[in-house]
């Protein structure tokens, strides 16, 4: 059984195993979501995140870098690179950003995993469509991967629009029954 919460808080204190980082493709760490989670996981999370770089080249949409958690509850930080609204074909990009998340969760065979409301802060992308875009991204995952070993996601949104955004939609589409 594969259970979606949606949840206002900060997800640098969510209790499970990983948590999505709304990142950019070089992994740097500055602000929004990525600087938080930077800031309170530690040095370790900048360091391994450089480290990937250097190795694999910048992130793309659908393969995210995957780091240890630091000081942070989680073990794992998935690095998500989410669009930027404007540059074009934004939906298939956060669709494949999320569902990037999700297959990473369960190649490192998972229970739990939370995700932001990736592109949707300084990436200026609509929380509404986002909204529509990630669980309907979460709902394809798990249709097509039923077997997944992550069993619970759940949506950490920082602050009430996005919240209320996220539960218009959820409503909508009948998730929430």
């Amino acid at each position: 059984m594969h259970v979606l919460q949606l949840v206002q808080g900060d997800i640098t204190t969510s209790q499970v195993d990983a948590i999505v980082n709304a990142a950019n493709a070089n992994l740097q760490h500055g602000g929004g979501v990525a600087g938080a989670i930077s800031r309170r996981g530690g040095l370790v999370i900048q360091r391994e995140s450089d480290a990937w770089v250097k190795e694999h080249g910048p992130v793309s949409h659908a393969e995210p870098a995957v780091t240890w958690g630091g000081s942070l509850p989680c073990r794992y930080v998935i690095h998500a690179v989410g669009p930027v609204w404007g540059e074009g074909d934004e939906d298939r990009k956060l669709a494949e950003a999320v569902t990037g998340s999700l297959r990473a969760a369960d190649r490192l065979e998972l229970a739990s995993i939370a995700l932001p409301a990736i592109s949707t802060g300084i990436f200026g992308f609509p929380k509404e469509r986002a909204a529509t875009v990630i669980l309907s991204a979460i709902e394809s995952f798990f249709t097509e991967k039923p077997d997944s070993t992550v069993s619970l996601v759940q949506m950490t949104l920082y602050d009430q629009p996005t919240l209320e955004a996220f539960t218009k939609v959820w409503k909508e589409k009948s998730w929430g029954k």
